[in-house]
């Protein structure tokens, strides 16, 4: 009898509520990092932010540079 309440209550359940019920039992096993190791990681981002966009800057001014050279502009 105890089974077929359970799966009463489940049925009732809307997807909704079902889809905030499974992802706070998601967030409660995440393993969050400390703040230092926060602060070491977002610094580390920002740097490779920076070198991948000097990195591209570089490659458009260089195919540019070719362009014009090619085309005689």
């Amino acid at each position: 009898m105890a089974e077929k309440e359970k799966k009463k209550v489940k049925k009732s359940e809307n997807a909704i509520q079902r889809y905030f019920r499974e992802t706070t039992g998601e967030l409660r096993k995440v393993s969050w990092p400390t703040w230092p190791e926060a602060k070491r990681l977002t610094g580390l981002v920002l740097m490779v932010m920076v070198f991948v966009g000097l990195f591209l800057a570089l490659i458009d001014f260089l195919s540019d540079s070719l362009m014009n050279l090619v085309l005689g502009i």
